[in-house]
Protein backbone atom coordinates (compact mmCIF):
# COMPACT_ATOMS: atom_id res chain seq x y z
CA UNK A 1 0.00 0.00 0.00
CA UNK A 2 1.62 3.52 -0.86
CA UNK A 3 1.91 6.52 1.24
CA UNK A 4 -1.00 8.46 -0.63
CA UNK A 5 -3.66 4.90 -0.53
CA UNK A 6 -2.94 5.38 3.63
CA UNK A 7 -3.98 8.83 3.71
CA UNK A 8 -7.18 8.30 2.22
CA UNK A 9 -7.74 5.56 4.02
CA UNK A 10 -6.77 7.05 7.19
CA UNK A 11 -9.83 8.47 9.35
CA UNK A 12 -7.25 11.18 11.42
CA UNK A 13 -5.66 12.13 8.07
CA UNK A 14 -6.22 15.76 6.77
CA UNK A 15 -3.53 16.26 3.99
CA UNK A 16 -5.75 15.11 0.89
CA UNK A 17 -8.13 18.48 2.29
CA UNK A 18 -5.71 20.64 0.86
CA UNK A 19 -5.96 19.50 -2.86
CA UNK A 20 -9.75 21.77 -2.47
CA UNK A 21 -10.06 23.08 0.49
CA UNK A 22 -12.47 25.69 -1.53
CA UNK A 23 -13.99 23.24 -2.95
CA UNK A 24 -14.62 21.38 0.37
CA UNK A 25 -15.88 24.27 1.94
CA UNK A 26 -18.85 25.15 -0.49
CA UNK A 27 -19.71 21.52 -0.67
CA UNK A 28 -20.01 21.32 2.84
CA UNK A 29 -21.38 24.83 3.52
CA UNK A 30 -23.82 23.50 0.88
CA UNK A 31 -25.11 20.14 2.56
CA UNK A 32 -25.08 21.59 5.92
CA UNK A 33 -26.86 24.32 5.25
CA UNK A 34 -29.81 22.15 3.21
CA UNK A 35 -29.64 20.08 6.51
CA UNK A 36 -30.20 22.43 8.68
CA UNK A 37 -32.97 24.00 6.22
CA UNK A 38 -34.67 20.89 6.62
CA UNK A 39 -34.23 20.41 10.44
CA UNK A 40 -35.81 24.14 10.15
CA UNK A 41 -38.94 23.01 8.58
CA UNK A 42 -39.49 19.67 10.60
CA UNK A 43 -38.46 21.70 14.01
CA UNK A 44 -41.18 24.02 12.98
CA UNK A 45 -43.56 21.73 12.45
CA UNK A 46 -43.30 20.32 16.06
CA UNK A 47 -43.15 24.09 17.56
CA UNK A 48 -46.55 24.65 15.88
CA UNK A 49 -48.39 21.25 16.72
CA UNK A 50 -46.91 21.40 19.78
CA UNK A 51 -47.73 24.75 21.34
CA UNK A 52 -51.57 23.64 20.76
CA UNK A 53 -51.14 20.39 21.95
CA UNK A 54 -49.44 21.31 25.33
CA UNK A 55 -49.21 24.28 28.10
CA UNK A 56 -46.98 26.89 29.12
CA UNK A 57 -46.83 25.30 31.82
CA UNK A 58 -45.39 21.98 30.53
CA UNK A 59 -43.03 24.12 28.62
CA UNK A 60 -42.52 25.60 31.76
CA UNK A 61 -41.54 22.42 33.81
CA UNK A 62 -38.83 21.23 30.93
CA UNK A 63 -37.55 24.30 30.94
CA UNK A 64 -36.45 24.09 34.73
CA UNK A 65 -34.83 21.58 34.26
CA UNK A 66 -33.35 22.43 31.14
CA UNK A 67 -31.97 25.37 32.33
CA UNK A 68 -29.77 23.97 35.09
CA UNK A 69 -28.66 20.63 32.68
CA UNK A 70 -28.00 22.84 29.94
CA UNK A 71 -25.19 24.42 32.08
CA UNK A 72 -23.64 21.21 32.18
CA UNK A 73 -24.71 20.60 28.69
CA UNK A 74 -21.29 22.51 28.01
CA UNK A 75 -19.03 19.90 29.69
CA UNK A 76 -20.64 16.66 28.15
CA UNK A 77 -17.76 17.06 25.46
CA UNK A 78 -15.15 18.46 27.54
CA UNK A 79 -13.99 20.77 24.34
CA UNK A 80 -12.39 17.71 22.81
CA UNK A 81 -14.35 17.63 19.94
CA UNK A 82 -13.12 20.71 18.75
CA UNK A 83 -9.09 19.35 19.76
CA UNK A 84 -8.83 16.48 17.64
CA UNK A 85 -10.84 19.04 14.83
CA UNK A 86 -8.16 21.62 15.08
CA UNK A 87 -5.46 19.50 15.84
CA UNK A 88 -2.58 19.52 12.36
CA UNK A 89 -1.60 16.00 13.82
CA UNK A 90 -2.94 13.46 15.93
CA UNK A 91 -2.90 9.70 17.00
CA UNK A 92 -5.03 7.18 16.91
CA UNK A 93 -3.98 6.56 20.73
CA UNK A 94 -5.14 10.04 21.39
CA UNK A 95 -8.28 10.09 20.15
CA UNK A 96 -9.03 7.05 22.02
CA UNK A 97 -7.60 8.97 24.86
CA UNK A 98 -10.11 11.41 24.23
CA UNK A 99 -13.00 9.01 23.74
CA UNK A 100 -12.48 7.23 27.15
CA UNK A 101 -12.28 10.60 28.86
CA UNK A 102 -15.41 12.05 27.28
CA UNK A 103 -17.34 8.48 28.00
CA UNK A 104 -16.49 9.20 31.53
CA UNK A 105 -17.39 12.44 31.86
CA UNK A 106 -20.95 11.76 30.20
CA UNK A 107 -21.73 8.33 33.02
CA UNK A 108 -20.30 11.55 35.68
CA UNK A 109 -22.97 14.13 34.61
CA UNK A 110 -25.62 11.83 34.16
CA UNK A 111 -25.40 10.47 37.73
CA UNK A 112 -24.91 14.10 38.87
CA UNK A 113 -27.88 15.32 37.09
CA UNK A 114 -29.93 12.24 38.25
CA UNK A 115 -28.90 13.68 41.79
CA UNK A 116 -29.72 17.01 40.96
CA UNK A 117 -33.64 15.97 40.51
CA UNK A 118 -34.66 16.12 43.93
CA UNK A 119 -32.68 19.89 44.66
CA UNK A 120 -34.95 21.32 41.61
CA UNK A 121 -38.15 19.94 43.10
CA UNK A 122 -37.28 21.90 46.43
CA UNK A 123 -36.14 25.31 44.50
CA UNK A 124 -39.09 25.19 42.03
CA UNK A 125 -41.56 23.54 44.12
CA UNK A 126 -42.42 21.32 41.11
CA UNK A 127 -42.96 17.32 42.22
CA UNK A 128 -42.42 16.24 38.31
CA UNK A 129 -39.08 17.57 38.42
CA UNK A 130 -37.04 14.69 39.87
CA UNK A 131 -38.47 12.82 36.86
CA UNK A 132 -38.13 14.92 34.09
CA UNK A 133 -34.64 15.54 35.60
CA UNK A 134 -34.14 11.73 35.47
CA UNK A 135 -34.88 10.38 31.69
CA UNK A 136 -32.97 14.04 30.22
CA UNK A 137 -29.64 12.86 32.05
CA UNK A 138 -29.24 10.18 29.81
CA UNK A 139 -28.41 12.71 26.91
CA UNK A 140 -25.06 13.07 28.64
CA UNK A 141 -24.31 9.22 28.29
CA UNK A 142 -25.32 9.44 24.63
CA UNK A 143 -23.36 12.65 24.31
CA UNK A 144 -19.99 10.93 25.90
CA UNK A 145 -20.39 8.20 23.53
CA UNK A 146 -20.79 9.79 20.13
CA UNK A 147 -18.34 12.90 20.91
CA UNK A 148 -15.24 11.61 18.82
CA UNK A 149 -17.09 9.93 16.01
CA UNK A 150 -18.73 13.34 15.70
CA UNK A 151 -14.89 14.96 15.69
CA UNK A 152 -13.88 13.12 13.21
CA UNK A 153 -16.69 13.14 10.79
CA UNK A 154 -16.26 16.87 10.83
CA UNK A 155 -12.37 16.41 11.02
CA UNK A 156 -13.15 15.01 7.68
CA UNK A 157 -15.07 17.15 6.07
CA UNK A 158 -17.61 14.53 5.72
CA UNK A 159 -20.50 16.97 5.64
CA UNK A 160 -23.12 14.74 3.91
CA UNK A 161 -22.76 12.23 5.84
CA UNK A 162 -23.15 14.23 8.64
CA UNK A 163 -26.37 16.36 7.25
CA UNK A 164 -28.63 13.23 6.17
CA UNK A 165 -27.83 11.90 9.52
CA UNK A 166 -28.91 15.29 11.40
CA UNK A 167 -32.12 15.40 9.08
CA UNK A 168 -33.44 11.92 9.42
CA UNK A 169 -32.64 11.91 13.49
CA UNK A 170 -35.17 15.02 13.99
CA UNK A 171 -37.25 14.13 11.93
CA UNK A 172 -37.82 11.04 14.39
CA UNK A 173 -36.76 12.79 17.24
CA UNK A 174 -40.01 15.30 16.09
CA UNK A 175 -41.99 12.12 15.19
CA UNK A 176 -41.68 10.50 18.74
CA UNK A 177 -42.75 14.33 20.66
CA UNK A 178 -45.85 14.73 18.42
CA UNK A 179 -46.96 11.49 18.86
CA UNK A 180 -46.81 11.18 22.54
CA UNK A 181 -47.98 14.66 23.05
CA UNK A 182 -51.34 13.43 20.98
CA UNK A 183 -51.30 10.24 23.10
CA UNK A 184 -51.77 12.88 26.14
CA UNK A 185 -48.46 12.18 27.37
CA UNK A 186 -47.94 16.41 28.50
CA UNK A 187 -44.65 17.46 28.80
CA UNK A 188 -43.11 14.06 28.78
CA UNK A 189 -42.94 14.87 24.66
CA UNK A 190 -40.87 17.65 25.24
CA UNK A 191 -38.37 14.97 27.06
CA UNK A 192 -38.77 12.20 24.18
CA UNK A 193 -37.53 14.89 21.67
CA UNK A 194 -33.78 15.27 22.61
CA UNK A 195 -33.41 11.54 23.68
CA UNK A 196 -34.63 9.92 20.62
CA UNK A 197 -32.73 12.31 18.21
CA UNK A 198 -29.72 12.34 20.00
CA UNK A 199 -29.76 8.39 20.61
CA UNK A 200 -30.23 8.02 16.72
CA UNK A 201 -27.40 10.09 15.78
CA UNK A 202 -25.31 8.93 18.22
CA UNK A 203 -25.75 5.15 16.61
CA UNK A 204 -25.28 6.64 13.51
CA UNK A 205 -22.27 8.35 13.52
CA UNK A 206 -20.90 5.07 14.86
CA UNK A 207 -22.02 3.56 11.15
CA UNK A 208 -20.49 6.10 9.65
CA UNK A 209 -16.68 6.58 11.00
CA UNK A 210 -14.27 3.91 9.89
CA UNK A 211 -12.78 4.51 13.19
CA UNK A 212 -12.40 2.16 16.85
CA UNK A 213 -10.90 3.04 19.49
CA UNK A 214 -8.44 1.34 21.41
CA UNK A 215 -7.74 0.83 25.17
CA UNK A 216 -6.44 3.71 27.24
CA UNK A 217 -2.29 3.95 26.87
CA UNK A 218 -0.26 6.40 29.48
CA UNK A 219 2.06 7.17 26.35
CA UNK A 220 -0.78 9.37 24.49
CA UNK A 221 0.50 12.29 25.41
CA UNK A 222 -2.86 13.99 25.21
CA UNK A 223 -1.61 16.92 28.17
CA UNK A 224 -1.83 19.70 25.78
CA UNK A 225 -5.29 18.39 23.59
CA UNK A 226 -6.86 18.25 27.65
CA UNK A 227 -5.88 21.53 28.54
CA UNK A 228 -7.18 23.30 24.84
CA UNK A 229 -10.79 21.32 25.37
CA UNK A 230 -11.12 22.25 28.90
CA UNK A 231 -10.91 26.05 27.88
CA UNK A 232 -12.93 25.68 25.40
CA UNK A 233 -15.05 23.29 27.93
CA UNK A 234 -15.06 26.46 30.98
CA UNK A 235 -15.67 29.07 27.26
CA UNK A 236 -18.87 26.73 26.58
CA UNK A 237 -19.86 26.56 29.75
CA UNK A 238 -19.89 30.47 29.91
CA UNK A 239 -22.55 30.85 26.73
CA UNK A 240 -24.72 28.23 28.39
CA UNK A 241 -24.92 29.87 31.54
CA UNK A 242 -25.28 33.22 29.69
CA UNK A 243 -28.06 31.25 28.03
CA UNK A 244 -29.39 29.94 31.06
CA UNK A 245 -29.41 32.26 33.53
CA UNK A 246 -32.05 34.43 32.67
CA UNK A 247 -34.33 30.96 32.42
CA UNK A 248 -33.53 30.18 35.69
CA UNK A 249 -34.46 33.90 37.08
CA UNK A 250 -37.34 33.96 35.71
CA UNK A 251 -38.76 30.72 36.64
CA UNK A 252 -37.98 31.98 40.54
CA UNK A 253 -39.39 35.27 40.69
CA UNK A 254 -41.96 35.02 38.15
CA UNK A 255 -43.16 31.38 38.17
CA UNK A 256 -43.67 28.06 35.66
CA UNK A 257 -46.69 30.68 33.06
CA UNK A 258 -44.08 33.31 32.48
CA UNK A 259 -41.34 31.14 32.03
CA UNK A 260 -43.11 29.22 29.11
CA UNK A 261 -43.94 32.91 27.81
CA UNK A 262 -40.49 33.97 27.98
CA UNK A 263 -38.61 30.27 26.94
CA UNK A 264 -41.20 30.16 23.96
CA UNK A 265 -39.95 33.28 22.64
CA UNK A 266 -36.58 32.43 23.23
CA UNK A 267 -36.63 28.96 21.47
CA UNK A 268 -38.85 30.53 18.28
CA UNK A 269 -36.03 32.76 17.82
CA UNK A 270 -33.04 30.54 18.65
CA UNK A 271 -34.20 28.46 15.54
CA UNK A 272 -33.25 30.77 13.42
CA UNK A 273 -29.90 31.87 15.31
CA UNK A 274 -29.06 28.13 14.76
CA UNK A 275 -30.09 27.33 11.63
CA UNK A 276 -27.40 30.39 10.54
CA UNK A 277 -24.47 29.57 13.17
CA UNK A 278 -24.31 25.78 12.69
CA UNK A 279 -23.53 25.19 9.11
CA UNK A 280 -21.23 28.29 9.47
CA UNK A 281 -19.40 26.25 12.56
CA UNK A 282 -19.65 23.09 11.22
CA UNK A 283 -17.79 24.14 8.20
CA UNK A 284 -15.94 27.16 9.03
CA UNK A 285 -13.96 25.62 12.07
CA UNK A 286 -12.52 22.62 10.17
CA UNK A 287 -11.65 25.19 7.26
CA UNK A 288 -10.05 28.15 9.37
CA UNK A 289 -8.25 25.18 10.83
CA UNK A 290 -6.59 24.88 7.70
CA UNK A 291 -5.62 27.76 6.86
CA UNK A 292 -4.57 29.10 10.56
CA UNK A 293 -0.62 28.90 8.71
CA UNK A 294 -1.82 31.46 6.26
CA UNK A 295 -2.70 35.17 8.07
CA UNK A 296 -4.09 37.35 4.75
CA UNK A 297 -6.40 34.10 3.82
CA UNK A 298 -7.39 33.45 7.27
CA UNK A 299 -8.72 37.05 7.69
CA UNK A 300 -10.65 37.12 3.94
CA UNK A 301 -11.93 33.96 4.54
CA UNK A 302 -13.56 34.92 8.01
CA UNK A 303 -14.90 38.88 6.53
CA UNK A 304 -16.42 37.00 3.58
CA UNK A 305 -18.27 34.34 5.88
CA UNK A 306 -19.72 37.47 8.34
CA UNK A 307 -20.75 39.60 4.90
CA UNK A 308 -22.63 36.71 3.84
CA UNK A 309 -23.85 35.68 7.21
CA UNK A 310 -25.34 39.32 8.06
CA UNK A 311 -26.66 39.62 4.59
CA UNK A 312 -28.66 36.97 5.73
CA UNK A 313 -29.64 37.27 9.52
CA UNK A 314 -29.75 41.08 9.29
CA UNK A 315 -32.89 41.79 7.01
CA UNK A 316 -34.26 38.20 8.83
CA UNK A 317 -34.16 39.71 12.66
CA UNK A 318 -34.69 43.03 11.32
CA UNK A 319 -38.32 41.45 9.61
CA UNK A 320 -38.78 39.44 12.62
CA UNK A 321 -38.66 42.38 15.18
CA UNK A 322 -41.63 44.31 13.66
CA UNK A 323 -43.35 40.98 12.85
CA UNK A 324 -43.36 39.88 16.34
CA UNK A 325 -47.22 39.61 17.01
CA UNK A 326 -48.40 38.09 14.20
CA UNK A 327 -45.13 35.69 14.17
CA UNK A 328 -45.94 34.76 17.25
CA UNK A 329 -50.08 34.55 16.43
CA UNK A 330 -49.54 32.37 13.64
CA UNK A 331 -46.97 29.97 14.90
CA UNK A 332 -47.84 29.75 18.34
CA UNK A 333 -51.56 30.81 18.56
CA UNK A 334 -53.10 33.30 20.41
CA UNK A 335 -52.92 32.35 23.42
CA UNK A 336 -49.19 32.69 23.34
CA UNK A 337 -49.47 36.57 23.16
CA UNK A 338 -47.89 37.59 26.28
CA UNK A 339 -44.57 36.44 24.54
CA UNK A 340 -44.39 38.53 21.19
CA UNK A 341 -43.13 41.31 23.52
CA UNK A 342 -40.09 39.38 24.62
CA UNK A 343 -39.71 38.13 21.06
CA UNK A 344 -39.49 41.82 19.55
CA UNK A 345 -36.78 42.42 22.11
CA UNK A 346 -34.75 39.49 21.92
CA UNK A 347 -34.80 39.93 17.84
CA UNK A 348 -32.66 43.19 18.92
CA UNK A 349 -30.00 40.75 20.18
CA UNK A 350 -29.70 38.14 17.59
CA UNK A 351 -26.93 39.98 15.48
CA UNK A 352 -24.90 40.49 18.13
CA UNK A 353 -25.07 36.85 19.43
CA UNK A 354 -24.24 35.34 15.88
CA UNK A 355 -21.04 38.14 15.83
CA UNK A 356 -19.95 36.13 19.30
CA UNK A 357 -20.47 33.25 18.09
CA UNK A 358 -18.40 34.07 15.15
CA UNK A 359 -15.53 34.92 17.42
CA UNK A 360 -15.21 31.21 18.79
CA UNK A 361 -14.48 30.36 14.98
CA UNK A 362 -11.29 32.46 15.51
CA UNK A 363 -10.37 31.52 18.72
CA UNK A 364 -10.86 27.89 17.95
CA UNK A 365 -9.35 27.64 14.97
CA UNK A 366 -6.09 28.99 15.68
CA UNK A 367 -5.58 26.87 19.01
CA UNK A 368 -6.25 30.33 20.89
CA UNK A 369 -8.60 28.52 23.45
CA UNK A 370 -7.05 31.05 26.50
CA UNK A 371 -8.26 33.81 24.83
CA UNK A 372 -11.66 32.26 24.48
CA UNK A 373 -12.14 31.17 27.87
CA UNK A 374 -10.87 34.89 28.80
CA UNK A 375 -13.18 36.64 26.67
CA UNK A 376 -16.17 34.63 27.63
CA UNK A 377 -15.42 35.47 31.41
CA UNK A 378 -15.15 38.87 30.83
CA UNK A 379 -18.06 39.21 29.45
CA UNK A 380 -21.05 36.53 31.48
CA UNK A 381 -20.50 39.33 34.63
CA UNK A 382 -22.19 41.97 32.41
CA UNK A 383 -24.44 39.52 30.89
CA UNK A 384 -25.88 38.27 33.90
CA UNK A 385 -26.41 41.10 35.60
CA UNK A 386 -28.46 42.60 32.89
CA UNK A 387 -30.63 40.10 33.68
CA UNK A 388 -30.80 40.73 37.69
CA UNK A 389 -31.44 44.68 36.02
CA UNK A 390 -34.71 43.67 33.62
CA UNK A 391 -35.98 41.16 36.32
CA UNK A 392 -38.19 43.81 38.45
CA UNK A 393 -39.77 44.97 35.45
CA UNK A 394 -41.25 41.73 33.77
CA UNK A 395 -40.17 39.12 31.05
CA UNK A 396 -39.63 42.23 28.33
CA UNK A 397 -38.08 44.00 30.68
CA UNK A 398 -35.06 41.31 31.23
CA UNK A 399 -35.13 40.86 26.83
CA UNK A 400 -34.50 44.67 26.64
CA UNK A 401 -32.09 44.82 29.61
CA UNK A 402 -30.25 41.79 28.06
CA UNK A 403 -29.90 43.10 24.18
CA UNK A 404 -28.84 46.70 25.26
CA UNK A 405 -26.00 44.99 27.00
CA UNK A 406 -25.21 42.87 24.02
CA UNK A 407 -24.97 45.95 22.00
CA UNK A 408 -22.66 47.60 24.20
CA UNK A 409 -20.44 44.82 24.88
CA UNK A 410 -20.05 44.28 20.50
CA UNK A 411 -16.73 46.04 20.00
CA UNK A 412 -14.95 45.73 22.91
CA UNK A 413 -15.65 41.73 22.33
CA UNK A 414 -14.56 41.91 18.35
CA UNK A 415 -11.33 43.92 19.41
CA UNK A 416 -10.58 41.68 21.79
CA UNK A 417 -10.64 38.62 19.32
CA UNK A 418 -9.18 40.03 16.55
CA UNK A 419 -5.57 40.43 18.59
CA UNK A 420 -3.18 38.78 16.29
CA UNK A 421 -4.86 38.41 13.56
CA UNK A 422 -5.07 40.54 10.43
CA UNK A 423 -8.45 41.44 11.17
CA UNK A 424 -9.66 45.04 12.07
CA UNK A 425 -13.01 46.98 13.49
CA UNK A 426 -12.56 49.22 9.98
CA UNK A 427 -12.63 45.99 8.13
CA UNK A 428 -15.68 43.97 9.68
CA UNK A 429 -17.27 47.36 10.02
CA UNK A 430 -17.29 47.37 6.10
CA UNK A 431 -18.63 43.62 5.76
CA UNK A 432 -21.48 44.91 8.20
CA UNK A 433 -22.44 48.24 7.43
CA UNK A 434 -24.55 47.27 4.11
CA UNK A 435 -26.50 44.57 5.25
CA UNK A 436 -27.18 46.21 8.95
CA UNK A 437 -28.30 49.64 7.38
CA UNK A 438 -30.58 47.70 4.83
CA UNK A 439 -32.27 45.34 7.65
CA UNK A 440 -32.74 48.83 9.88
CA UNK A 441 -34.45 50.86 6.83
CA UNK A 442 -36.50 47.39 6.24
CA UNK A 443 -37.80 47.40 9.67
CA UNK A 444 -38.66 51.12 9.68
CA UNK A 445 -40.46 51.08 6.33
CA UNK A 446 -41.99 47.95 7.40
CA UNK A 447 -43.55 49.80 10.58
CA UNK A 448 -44.56 52.55 9.02
CA UNK A 449 -46.35 50.13 6.36
CA UNK A 450 -48.21 48.08 9.15
CA UNK A 451 -49.25 51.27 10.81
CA UNK A 452 -50.66 52.62 7.38
CA UNK A 453 -52.06 49.87 6.47
CA UNK A 454 -53.28 48.18 9.36
CA UNK A 455 -54.66 44.45 7.90
CA UNK A 456 -56.91 42.37 9.79
CA UNK A 457 -54.58 38.95 9.84
CA UNK A 458 -51.70 37.34 10.83
CA UNK A 459 -50.75 36.83 6.77
CA UNK A 460 -51.71 40.11 5.70
CA UNK A 461 -49.72 41.78 8.57
CA UNK A 462 -46.47 39.88 7.49
CA UNK A 463 -47.36 40.58 3.38
CA UNK A 464 -47.47 44.34 4.51
CA UNK A 465 -44.42 44.06 6.25
CA UNK A 466 -42.67 42.33 4.02
CA UNK A 467 -43.80 44.48 1.27
CA UNK A 468 -41.72 47.51 3.10
CA UNK A 469 -38.63 45.09 3.36
CA UNK A 470 -38.42 44.38 -0.39
CA UNK A 471 -39.26 48.11 -1.39
CA UNK A 472 -35.67 49.08 0.80
CA UNK A 473 -34.37 45.63 -1.27
CA UNK A 474 -34.79 47.12 -4.01
CA UNK A 475 -34.26 50.33 -4.10
CA UNK A 476 -30.71 49.55 -2.22
CA UNK A 477 -29.59 47.84 -5.27
CA UNK A 478 -29.13 51.16 -7.09
CA UNK A 479 -26.07 51.94 -4.87
CA UNK A 480 -22.84 50.29 -6.61
CA UNK A 481 -21.66 49.16 -3.58
CA UNK A 482 -24.49 47.39 -2.61
CA UNK A 483 -24.81 45.89 -6.01
CA UNK A 484 -21.34 45.26 -6.14
CA UNK A 485 -21.96 42.89 -3.13
CA UNK A 486 -25.21 41.56 -4.11
CA UNK A 487 -23.21 40.31 -7.28
CA UNK A 488 -20.86 38.38 -4.89
CA UNK A 489 -23.24 36.97 -3.24
CA UNK A 490 -24.27 35.57 -6.39
CA UNK A 491 -21.41 34.16 -7.49
CA UNK A 492 -21.45 31.96 -4.04
CA UNK A 493 -25.06 31.56 -4.31
CA UNK A 494 -24.02 29.76 -7.58
CA UNK A 495 -21.48 28.12 -6.43
CA UNK A 496 -23.14 26.69 -3.46
CA UNK A 497 -26.10 25.57 -5.86
CA UNK A 498 -23.76 23.54 -7.94
CA UNK A 499 -21.98 22.17 -5.37
CA UNK A 500 -25.19 21.20 -3.64
CA UNK A 501 -26.07 19.44 -6.85
CA UNK A 502 -22.56 17.61 -7.05
CA UNK A 503 -22.63 16.41 -3.49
Amino acid sequence: MGVSDKQVLDPLSTDRLQTDLKGRSVRGGAMTLTSQGAQFVVSSVMTVVLARLLTPADFGLVAMVTAVTGLAQAFADVGLSEATIQRENITHDQVSALFWINLAVGIGLTLVTIALGPVLARFDRQRQLPHIAFWLSFTFLICGLRVQPDAILKRQMRFKALAIRDIFANAMGVAAAIIMALRGAGYWALVAYPLASNLIQMAASWKLVDWKPGFPSRNAKVGSLVAFGGNVAVSYFMFTVNRSVDKVLVGWYWGAGPLGFYGRACNLLMYPVRQLNAPMASVGIPTFSRLQADPQRFARYYLRSVNLLMWVCAPLFAYLFVAAGPVIALVLGRQWGNAAPVFRMLAISCVTQLLLESTVWLFVSRGQSTGLRKLLLSISPVIMASFAIGLPFGITGVAISYSVAMLALMPWILKFAFRGTELTLWGISHALKYPVSLGLLGALLGELALRAIAPGGAIAQLFVIALGFGVVLSLSAAVPAVRAEIVALKELAREFRFAGQAA
